[in-house]
C-alpha cells in the first residue's frame, strides 16, 4: 500500500475518511455501507479521494441551498 502523507490524494480506510468529513466513524461506515459516500476499494480496504469528497460536499452544500432557496 502507497505511503499515506497529508499531501495525498487518497484516503486509506473508514477512519481516514471519516476524519477528513468530520463524522463519527461508525457513522461514516454505515454510508460507505450504504453507498452514500464515494468510495471505492483496494483490495480490502475503503479508499476515497480527498478531492473527489470535496466535489460531492460542494454539490450537497449546493443542493441544500437550493432547497432552501425553493421551500
Amino acid at each position: 500500500m502507497e505511503p499515506v502523507t497529508e499531501n495525498s490524494d487518497i484516503l486509506y480506510r473508514v477512519a481516514a475518511i471519516a476524519a477528513f468529513l468530520g463524522m463519527p466513524e461508525k457513522a461514516t461506515r454505515h454510508r460507505v455501507e450504504a453507498g452514500e459516500i464515494p468510495t471505492f476499494r483496494i483490495g480490502r480496504t475503503v479508499c476515497a479521494r480527498r478531492s473527489t469528497l470535496n466535489t460531492w460536499l460542494a454539490e450537497r452544500e449546493a443542493t441544500g441551498r437550493e432547497g432552501k432557496a425553493n421551500g
